[in-house]
């Protein structure tokens, strides 16, 4: 498909309600000024996630703008969105490495959940966008997505508020009040901002307080240890490819590109995961078409296999998953600029940016404190995503087929509860839970009463 964009009006303004649609572009200096806008609305969230999953930062980014050029490519530029890192994959991440697992097990795994997204994308492209309602109903990926937010407060809680509790603190109320007082696009770019002051933070506790003693992630133990390690930002180049993965000499792991490797039962954990996925693009593709006044319901199946397709890429190299990001689609809305152009740039810029190791280093040295400030925020306005599923789609909890599967599903994932299958398998935290939650919804519509599913299908209609 050839690649063009009409020049909208005089390329330099917009009329009162007048948008820019995905193939129109404004002049390619405010285009250019726009992807720049794109490439700091996804950058806190697109390289804090695979510190999160113990990812390489750098590789990250990269690859979201290479993913994001093929997602736009695949949805025929009529789907304005980018592909930063995805959230959803970070408690399994975690849940992987707790069971043995390392950075090529991560990224096997969630590799085989972007085929699986690739074919969902493809057959829902053939069938029809309603198949995603039959199958997984809004009371069903509202639970998931929740159970999955949810089931990472341990994580929070265990690894990185303890690091430095009261630069955590302080963080964690920085973003509050950005996001809540300002608003707009400082609003939009909260997480990126609360890194910068945290960061700043820390580098200005080691001035003038000198070493913390807390919990030392790296260590996995109590010592007294500087807040801000710059070492690796040093010895790194300016320019070349994210490193190899390695392993430092006290013989932890150094996350760089890597090849996957597959076990079932790390794909299993991960698979659950793909229902979050499906519900977060379904969601995004309804909300550009609302605000570009188009139906893109046509478009569903490409964007969900566009996100497959950019997740197996990035992993196939040891990168992040991806997911459209809501941060953009909330800078379009700002602008009412919903040009592709837009992205391209975006995309093309971050993959500068992943081509610059000491970026990466200096990424990956965020201090422990400032992440534990963040990740209490974004953890748990991921499991609210799930409620707001809920209430965007009037679910009714007075309905036992709402309520007790899906009841069942959160607690077993935020317990992180296991069943045992064999001495070789088990299920555990979110795996369970959403086969709980899913199995469990559909097992309760079909034994239920009468009154209870017309009550369901008023719900539903």
């Amino acid at each position: 498909m050839a690649i063009g964009w009409k020049l909208h009006g005089d390329g330099k303004t917009l009329a009162p309600g007048d948008v820019v649609a995905p193939d129109e572009r404004l002049r390619w200096d405010r285009t250019v000024g726009l992807g720049a806008q794109h490439v700091v609305a996804m950058f806190g969230a697109t390289f804090v996630f695979p510190i999160l999953m113990g990812l390489n930062p750098q590789l990250a980014i990269m690859m979201s703008g290479v993913a994001t050029i093929l997602f736009l490519l695949i949805v025929q530029n009529k789907v304005p969105s980018y592909l930063g890192t995805s959230a959803s994959f970070v408690g399994v991440a975690a849940a992987i490495r707790a069971q043995g697992g390392d950075s090529s097990d991560v990224t096997g795994a969630i590799l085989v959940s972007g085929l699986v997204l690739v074919a969902v994308g493809v057959l829902i492209h053939f069938a029809g966008s309603r198949m995603v309602n039959e199958i997984l109903p809004p009371a069903v990926t509202g639970a998931v997505v929740m159970l999955i937010g949810f089931n990472l407060a341990p994580v929070v809680a265990e690894t990185y508020w303890p690091q430095d509790q009261w630069v955590a603190l302080l963080v964690m109320l920085f973003v509050i009040v950005l996001s809540v007082a300002v608003g707009g696009f400082i609003g939009r770019i909260a997480i990126f901002l609360a890194l910068v002051f945290g960061y700043l933070l820390s580098w200005g506790l080691d001035r003038v307080f000198g070493r913390i003693t807390s919990f030392n992630a790296g260590t996995g133990e109590v010592d007294t240890h500087w807040r801000v390690v710059w070492d690796g930002v040093e010895s790194a180049s300016w320019f070349g490819f994210p490193a190899r993965t390695t392993v430092s000499p006290d013989g932890l792991e150094v996350a760089g590109w890597h090849t996957p490797t597959f076990s079932a039962a790390f794909i299993l954990l991960v698979l659950p995961a793909v229902i979050a996925l499906i519900a977060e693009n379904a969601g995004h593709v309804k909300a550009v078409g609302e605000m570009t006044k188009t139906d893109l319901d046509p478009m569903m199946g490409r964007a969900i296999a566009g996100d497959g397709v950019g997740t197996v890429l990035a992993t196939a190299v040891g990168g992040s998953p991806t997911t459209t990001y809501a941060e953009n689609i909330g800078v379009m809305a700002a602008t009412r600029v919903y040009s592709t152009a837009a992205y391209y740039v975006a995309a093309v810029v971050a993959i500068l940016f992943g081509l610059c190791p000491k970026f990466g280093a200096l990424v990956a040295a965020t201090p422990g404190g400032v992440l534990g400030g963040i990740t209490v925020v974004l953890y748990g306005m991921i499991g609210l995503l799930g409620a707001k599923i809920w209430i965007e789609n009037k679910i009714d909890f007075g309905n036992p087929i709402n309520l007790v599967p899906l009841a069942a599903g959160i607690i077993v994932a935020i317990g992180n509860t296991s069943l045992k299958v064999s001495d070789d398998f088990s299920l555990s935290g979110i795996a369970l839970g959403t086969i709980i939650a899913v199995a469990g919804w559909h097992l309760a519509r079909a034994v239920a009463p009468a009154h209870l599913k017309q009550q369901l299908k008023a719900e539903r209609s």
